[in-house]
């Protein structure tokens, strides 16, 4: 990890990526949109709220064909948000390294180092290796594994292949892994069988991690070609907002591929799925559909009409989202702010929930904050 201290780390930085990675991580740290959410709930009773609940939460597994868009939430969105900005920074990351001299070599040594680190780190994270114990250690099962995996791939395609052909191997990694889903046979349940429980991306999951497995129904290892196409779709964009065209254009162009997106992961899903737990071809273009949307709502709202105010509590998580996301492993932020509040809750009657988790996130904003003001960024 590195700590940077100049100003120019702002200046060079895509605002609206920022306010965008920002965006995305508020949703997932303690006392974020989805606890706020849940809290003001319980505090309105509201029957238009209560209805949106199930946005925050994962979809369902939708097993049956031709159910176009369903079992996808807002919640969804999240990891592959996260995947889409860690390849929208990589153009101008992998630009600014190259010119300051150093060597396509060294950029090599860098991807490496990032990609065993996130793996490290997700291990961390949710793979219990802290523990020191063998018997609980799962290997392969984190969003920060995933980034880390896809950014590997898509690096490679990224460093060594022009646009047309980047364009042409992610098509080409999404058809692959729909063709082996479909036509390569899970032993003793057939080919194209997409079930929780039963598919060729769990059946090497099993195959491979075996004890080191978390569990779950979300697939990491055949997958992972998938997350290198969702961080590419990022590069994409990334290469898009870099080019020498007016803002106009840019939001026009952000726009229109994300619509396009969209329309070809609702037109693939009849035949694969949108299913988020083995991260599928549709779905990756369903979900990176909404990511150029929202890119392009927050260029043309940040960058391109200057509205910076309302974005910057987002500007600020976002320029540490790695701060964000590993910060709640080792602090418990509930505990303080019980301990400043909790004598309130018979007062706070059913807003008791929604006061703790705003409480929360002031607390972790505000050493964010700090962190922003004396120009320490903590990333891998």
């Amino acid at each position: 990890m590195t700590k940077e201290n100049s100003n120019q780390v702002i200046r060079q930085r895509l605002v609206s990526l920022d306010a965008l990675r920002g965006f995305d991580m508020f949703f997932i740290l303690a006392g974020g949109g989805g606890r706020l959410f849940h809290g003001l709930v319980e505090g309105t009773k509201s029957r238009f709220l209560t209805a949106l609940l199930p946005q925050f939460d994962h979809g369902p597994w939708v097993t049956g064909y031709g159910i176009w868009g369903a079992g996808f939430t807002f919640w969804d969105i999240i990891m592959p948000l996260f995947l889409f900005c860690s390849g929208t920074s990589m153009p101008y990351s992998f630009s600014k390294f190259l010119k300051s001299g150093k060597t396509k070599k060294q950029l090599y040594i860098k991807v490496i180092r990032r990609t065993l680190l996130l793996f490290v780190l997700g291990m961390i994270k949710q793979g219990n290796l802290l523990l020191l114990d063998l018997g609980r250690l799962q290997i392969y099962c984190n969003t920060l594994q995933a980034i880390g995996v896809g950014y590997f791939l898509a690096a490679i395609i990224f460093i060594n292949f022009n646009v047309r052909w980047q364009i042409i191997i992610t098509s080409g990694l999404l058809l692959l892994y729909w063709a082996l889903l479909a036509l390569v046979p899970v032993p003793g349940k057939g080919a194209g069988v997409i079930l929780p429980d039963s598919n060729l991306a769990l059946y090497i999951d099993h195959l491979i991690l075996g004890r080191f497995e978390d569990g779950l129904p979300y697939t990491w290892i055949l997958s992972s070609m998938a997350f290198a196409c969702t961080i590419m779709l990022g590069v994409f964009a990334g290469q898009l907002v870099r080019k020498n065209m007016s803002d106009k254009s840019k939001v026009l162009w952000l726009f229109g591929i994300g619509a396009g997106s969209l329309i070809a992961g609702l037109l693939w899903s009849p035949i694969f799925p949108i299913v988020k737990y083995i991260w599928s071809s549709s779905m990756v273009l369903y979900s990176g559909g909404w990511c150029f949307l929202l890119l392009g709502l927050f260029y043309l709202l940040v960058d391109m009409l200057g509205y910076k105010k309302w974005a910057f509590v987002f500007v600020v998580i976002g320029m540490n989202a790695i701060t964000v996301y590993m910060g709640e492993k080792f602090f418990r932020f509930e505990h303080t702010a019980n301990v400043l509040i909790g004598g309130l809750d018979k007062w706070l009657g059913p807003w008791s929930s929604f006061c703790h988790s705003l409480v929360v996130f002031g607390i972790i904003w505000t050493i964010l904050y700090i962190m922003y003001k004396n120009r320490v960024f903590i990333k891998v």
